[in-house]
């Protein structure tokens, strides 16, 4: 009971964390292009994260069950507490030096490092393991190209339009594809953690099937809408400034694309990184914009950090676990 409770406060922990880490993500462009203000825009996604957080649990089951099965681990509380302590870790690295890296990648790389440790190498399912690869690799791909359709479409549509009612009118439509981009973020992202809880709880005894209890859903939801109510500011200026000077129309078309593409993962039950989707369809978007107006040294460092996630989550994730096993069961 001790280490069940200490991992759900960890898992909590690690949603408070991806709220200001990710939320960042979410409203980057809306802020930039000034169609909300920072405190407006961060209500709107607290409110819209704890909405879609809810809603939705299919990535939870898939967290919970496809990289490792939680029935057959030896030491599965020890498993989860070095993958959130790990996960943790890396988010909060990255943050400080404002890199838009994935909770994801960090969260998924951890359990396997983790259940390696464990199990040996066999303990982890590499059927289930390399579909949620898959899915984290292929999503930016396609929101790239989602991102570089709709304002490629956009550029023609508007190319003879006066900028400023242009602008006033994507400002305004800013305020939806803003809610949209939290609404998904939450529909993704806060499952993470459901699914580590109710993992731990299927590994301690206390339930026999994947399914997420009420309790975990609520609190998971209120953990990442109160993250996100203290926003990533750092993350922010990154994602807004650095990769492009972004106008409304652009910050329409990205936010669009990205939310787009979480939705149709969320549906499809696959755990996807919020952060490079919407990182993806920024760079996509600003390629369509005008391909030399992109910081390409910014967009490469960002995806040097996204490669390197998983294998040095995976590595760090284990060397905690070995330590937790000098003192844990």
């Amino acid at each position: 009971m001790v280490l069940i409770v200490i991992i759900v406060i960890l898992a909590l922990g690690f949603d408070f964390i991806n709220g200001f880490h990710d939320t960042a993500n979410a409203i980057a462009t809306s802020i930039s292009t000034r169609a909300l203000t920072p405190r407006a825009a961060i209500i709107l996604a607290s409110l819209m994260n704890l909405l879609g957080a809810i809603l939705f649990t299919g990535v939870a089951k898939t967290i919970g069950g496809k990289v490792a099965d939680p029935f057959k681990l030896h030491h599965g509380l020890t498993v989860v507490i070095a993958t959130l302590v790990a996960a943790i870790l890396w988010n909060l690295i990255t943050w400080w030096r404002g890199i838009p890296s994935s909770s994801s990648h960090a969260l998924i790389g951890a359990l396997a490092g983790a259940v390696v440790a464990s199990e040996g190498w066999h303990g982890v399912n590499y059927s289930g393991f390399s579909s949620i690869v898959m899915g984290l690799v292929f999503s930016p791909i396609i929101a790239f190209a989602l991102g570089f359709i709709i304002m490629f479409i956009l550029k023609y549509a508007f190319a003879y339009a006066s900028p400023h009612p242009v602008n006033k009118v994507f400002r305004k439509c800013q305020w939806v594809t803003a809610a949209f981009q939290s609404f998904t973020h939450g529909t993704n992202d806060a499952q993470k953690a459901m699914g580590i809880i109710t993992m731990a709880l299927v590994v301690g005894g206390f339930q026999s099937t994947l399914d997420v209890a009420l309790w975990v859903k609520i609190a998971a939801a209120a953990s990442m809408a109160l993250g996100t109510s203290l926003g990533g500011w750092k993350i922010i200026k990154t994602m807004g400034t650095k990769i492009f000077k972004i106008e409304p129309i652009n910050g329409f078309a990205a936010d669009l694309s990205s939310a787009s593409v979480i939705l149709g993962a969320t549906l499809t039950h696959f755990p996807v990184s919020t952060t490079h989707a919407i990182t993806s369809s920024i760079l996509g978007v600003g390629s369509a914009k005008k391909f030399s107006s992109v910081r390409w040294n910014v967009a490469g460092r960002i995806v040097v950090t996204w490669i390197i996630t998983i294998p040095i989550v995976a590595v760090l994730a284990a060397a905690i676990y070995a330590v937790l096993r000098l003192f844990l069961p």
